[in-house]
């Protein structure tokens, strides 16, 4: 029973673990650097099942060319749905609320068809596809700050989780799929030497923990870290980001 518990558990919930950080920190950064209001909650739980609805949804198409057992798309339906529907209970009532947030789920959309197009051809873990996927994540500090606060005043943050979470792509990649290609270790340390630099354009003080993403990115790789590791440094360094954003703006 426990197993069996288990195994559906997993079907469910996505397990693409550093994207729960990507989703949340920017979401959490935008609402508390403005003005929390009840609002941001359902808002929250609206962005994680559309997340979790769009996941199990680009699964089904691409187990449907890649996989030769008819089970396993299927498997995905009814999450796809389930997911889908409660994100519509909640998202509904916020857009006829806030009409200014289909405009933001618009500007989305072109990155989730470029995802769903990854997905379709089975090339889910290409470099091009992680960085898009980055965009609308990092977006949504923008949305939960004008929320909030009514307006767009939050491009710095913004900037910041986008130059964290896309280093991310590569530096992971380095650690676990592309482990042992130098290429890519170069990629890494060389977009992390920059985005110092970069970050401490917007704030010197977020050079503090960009320095700690780059000496993570030069040291970690090729020791032979388990992914469970690996997520677990990712998400000290989501909150670490998460703290500095707080603290400088």
């Amino acid at each position: 029973m426990g197993r069996g518990k288990g195994r559906r558990k997993s079907v469910w919930l996505p397990d693409q673990h550093g994207a729960w950080a990507m989703l949340a920190v920017p979401f959490l950064a935008g609402t508390f650097l403005g003005t929390p209001r009840p609002a941001h909650l359902p808002l929250f739980a609206a962005w994680l099942l559309g997340y979790a609805a769009v996941h199990h949804a680009q699964q089904w198409l691409r187990l449907r060319r890649a996989s030769r057992n008819p089970r396993a798309p299927r498997r995905h339906v009814r999450p796809a749905l389930v997911f889908g529907t409660a994100c519509a209970v909640l998202g509904v009532p916020l857009a006829l609320a806030y009409p200014w947030l289909l405009l933001a789920a618009a500007c989305a959309a072109p990155i989730v068809a470029v995802n769903t197009l990854y997905a379709r051809r089975n090339r889910e873990r290409a470099l091009l596809n992680g960085l898009a996927a980055v965009v609308p994540a990092c977006g949504m500090l923008l949305v939960a700050h004008r929320l909030g606060e009514g307006g767009w005043g939050a491009a710095g943050p913004a900037l910041a989780c986008l130059l964290y979470f896309a280093g991310t792509v590569p530096y992971v990649k380095t650690m676990i799929r592309e482990r042992n290609s130098r290429a890519y270790y170069r990629g890494s340390v060389a977009y992390h030497a920059v985005a110092v630099g970069a970050a401490a354009l917007l704030s010197p003080w977020l050079a503090v923990p960009f320095a700690g993403y780059l000496a993570r990115a030069v040291l970690l790789p090729g020791r032979g870290l388990k992914p469970a590791v690996v997520g677990a440094v990712e998400v000290v360094g989501s909150l670490m980001l998460l703290t500095a954003l707080l603290l400088v703006y």
